[in-house]
């Protein structure tokens, strides 16, 4: 966690078919097993949607038996640890932030991956704003995903100049909303980023990312221990506050009366 760096290899096992919360609960307990981590270490998961408090609310492109699962909870029960899920853009903008592109960098940073679809992250002050889906802003009445994404490149045959219109409009949409301190652009085509990047004129500093497929697996780790943190903490002053409020009312019980 301090570095971002991986400790062993990858271990990768293909998707199951049909993805159902069960199926891949028995996936994911597989990696973890392989591992052997430590029964405190945390594990951190990146879903395809959106996860509000552990709960999935909307996955277009998944099982829809995860629909109003808490993953975390499922998970949990596969895995025998504490377990913390998020959005797999966040997961890869937190990455970024915290090892990649935006490293040391305050303020609001805007995370864009495009691919078939485009996923966004926005991090303020350090702090991941879960689940914002500003892939699907729209632009000149078009959701921006088919108008903007490296999909939507290929699908109309685009040269890299005019791809690089449609993005200069879907970003400086982007900046008008929330102003960005900085833009990072993942997915696989930021690869040929020099093919496009030079060519948007935006207010804001904008540059390829550095992770690429790793950030959203740091982003997840890094994500959970510092979940798992917080949770300790607020534990913690939670028993403290309730060890003072019984001591208070102890004290009252004892208390002489006056004569």
């Amino acid at each position: 966690l301090k570095t971002g760096e991986f400790l062993a290899k990858r271990y990768r096992i293909d998707t199951p078919q049909p993805a159902t919360p069960d199926a891949v609960g028995e996936t994911v307990a597989k990696v973890v097993a392989k591992f052997e981590p430590s029964k405190k270490t945390p594990i951190g998961i990146t879903f395809p949607g959106v996860v509000q408090h552990g709960v999935v609310k909307f996955a277009p492109n998944v099982d829809q038996s995860w629909i109003g699962i808490n993953i975390d909870d499922v998970m949990r029960d596969y895995v025998g640890r504490h377990v913390h899920t998020l959005n797999d853009a966040d997961a890869a903008g937190y990455g970024e932030y915290l090892y990649g592109a935006a490293h040391g960098g305050d303020g609001v940073v805007f995370l864009a991956t495009l691919g078939t679809g485009i996923g966004s992250a926005v991090i303020v002050e350090g702090e991941v704003m879960p689940n914002t889906e500003l892939g699907h802003l729209l632009i000149d009445g078009v959701d921006a995903e088919e108008y903007a994404a490296e999909s939507a490149r290929e699908r109309h045959d685009l040269d890299w100049e005019q791809w690089a219109g449609h993005l200069q409009k879907y970003f400086s949409e982007v900046e008008r909303l929330i102003w960005p301190d900085l833009i990072i652009v993942g997915g696989g085509v930021s690869k040929a980023h020099e093919e496009f990047l030079p060519q948007l004129t935006l207010r804001s500093p904008i540059v390829p990312a550095e992770l690429l497929n790793d950030a959203g697996i740091v982003g997840a780790a890094a994500a959970a221990a510092h979940f798992r943190e917080r949770q300790e903490d607020k534990d913690k002053a939670e028993a403290k506050k309730a060890k003072a409020s019984a001591k208070k009312r102890s004290g009252k019980k004892t208390a002489p009366r006056d004569q």
